[in-house]
């Protein structure tokens, strides 16, 4: 463990009430703690089966681009999860399982401009938009995330425009796609998986020098997804194209 892990067990641990060891109230957290930069959220096996990927997947959707949401392993506190960990104020926030308690933690880290009525709203509907990318429909899922997009959810959107850029790459549109993932890099510069979505669509308009770019772009940022097999796979695909290119 390491000096910042230490830090944060003992402030995390001066929330708890001594006798019952309970976390504070979400509300009570934020009045203090309005400057989280990180939350890292428990996705190890008790949390886990309390539902910590959902809640990943949930914090993801709902924040803003300058907040990061990262898996993390266990930091204690097993059987209140699913846990997190705002940072850099070492802040532990416990049974954060269902996406309304997600919200009332955005609500509360970002008072006056987070609606958490509006973002659930578009959670949902992205929810369902991913329903339909995955069967085929992409039609509907564009109409879906334009809905979205339409709402103006405080937090999220600029995964709602890389998702968009994904449907429209698959329905042809390659401007359309080129351009909500220039909107999401705009939005997030940082965001490595708008890289690929872009590096994707000039690698259809045979733009193969800039395809290599962005796919560049987004390793840097990443150099884990160099394991991925659909990063591989992409990497693959522009040599293949870069080799026929070339030959006379």
């Amino acid at each position: 463990m390491n000096a910042m892990d230490t830090y944060s067990f003992s402030l995390a641990s001066s929330l708890f009430s001594p006798k019952r060891r309970r976390l504070l109230p979400f509300s009570a957290i934020a009045k203090a703690h309005q400057l989280t930069e990180e939350i890292r959220v428990c996705t190890n096996r008790t949390c886990r089966k309390q539902g910590s990927f959902q809640t990943l997947e949930t914090l993801s959707s709902l924040s803003p681009p300058n907040l990061a949401v990262k898996p993390c392993a266990c930091f204690g506190r097993c059987g209140a999860g699913p846990n997190l960990l705002l940072l850099p104020d070492g802040i532990i926030v416990g049974h954060c399982g269902t996406p309304a308690q997600a919200a009332e933690l955005m609500a509360n880290l970002f008072p006056g401009d987070f609606d958490a009525k509006i973002c659930l709203d578009a959670l949902a509907l992205k929810k369902s938009a991913d329903f339909q990318f995955e069967k085929g429909n992409f039609n509907e899922a564009e109409i879906l995330l334009s809905q979205i997009i339409d709402f103006k959810p405080f937090g999220g959107i600029h995964v709602t425009f890389k998702c968009r850029s994904s449907v429209r790459l698959e329905l042809g549109n390659w401007s359309g796609a080129l351009q909500d993932a220039n909107e999401a890099l705009r939005l997030a510069p940082r965001y490595h998986e708008a890289y690929i979505c872009q590096g994707d669509v000039f690698l259809e308009l045979k733009q193969f020098h800039s395809a290599e770019q962005s796919y560049l772009a987004a390793l840097d940022i990443d150099p884990l997804i160099r394991r991925s097999k659909s990063f591989k796979a992409r990497i693959s695909k522009l040599q293949e194209k870069l080799a026929d290119a070339n030959t006379p």
